[in-house]
């Protein structure tokens, strides 16, 4: 194959199924809204990351060469729309009424990955990392597309119930605040730790 599939499966799963910042906020929104009402934003962020592959697999990265301060700023968006969601996430209640804050839906989880660095690492690497040299473009893009859809598909719903699950034990006791204040920090400290400590982890 000119792509390693199972070496570069292998990969996205360690790199999928790892604290990021999405897996962060798909478990801080499991953890308000429950899986059942997180599923469109969990979609929207397994769609977003298809938003970032098939871009890079047709050239993008040429663009970063030409002009590196695109992606410097993408990094800074990133972290200043991630943070934003720590910061909604650190003010809401498990026990509060639903209604006065929906769920995020699909278009909210669709920005998540083309603003999420670690995205933007690993799959660069599955194209410089388990790509042969000279592997057509379209199948390569359309290899390291499906492997990363197909990984997504189950470990993005497991973070989001994960989320509900630890919500249910400390739903309206003592423990809420805490929660919900670690969660946003976590997020915090993953985007962090992708922009300044290791982009590629």
């Amino acid at each position: 194959m000119s792509v390693a599939i199972t070496s570069f499966a292998i990969f996205a799963a360690s790199q999928v199924g790892t604290p990021g910042p999405a897996n962060m906020a798909l478990l801080s929104t499991g953890a308000r809204y429950g899986l059942r009402a997180a599923l469109p934003f969990v979609a929207g962020v397994i769609a977003g990351k298809q938003l970032v592959i098939w871009p890079i697999g047709f050239g993008l990265m040429q663009l970063a060469e030409a002009a590196p301060w695109v992606f410097a700023l993408l990094k800074y968006a990133s972290a200043a729309y991630i943070i934003w969601l720590a910061w909604r996430i650190a003010n809401l209640r498990l026990n509060s009424d639903l209604g006065s804050a929906p769920a995020p839906g699909f278009a909210a989880g669709l920005v998540v990955h083309p603003l999420n660095p670690k995205a933007w690492a690993m799959i660069t690497a599955g194209f410089t990392a388990f790509t042969v040299p000279g592997t057509p473009t379209l199948e390569a893009t359309f290899t390291i597309a499906a492997v990363l859809l197909g990984v997504q598909l189950l470990l993005h719903p497991v973070w989001t119930y994960a989320g509900e699950r630890v919500a249910r034990a400390v739903a309206g006791s003592v423990y809420e605040r805490y929660l919900m204040w670690t969660l946003a920090a976590l997020t915090v400290a993953t985007v962090l730790f992708v922009l300044f400590g290791g982009a590629a982890s």
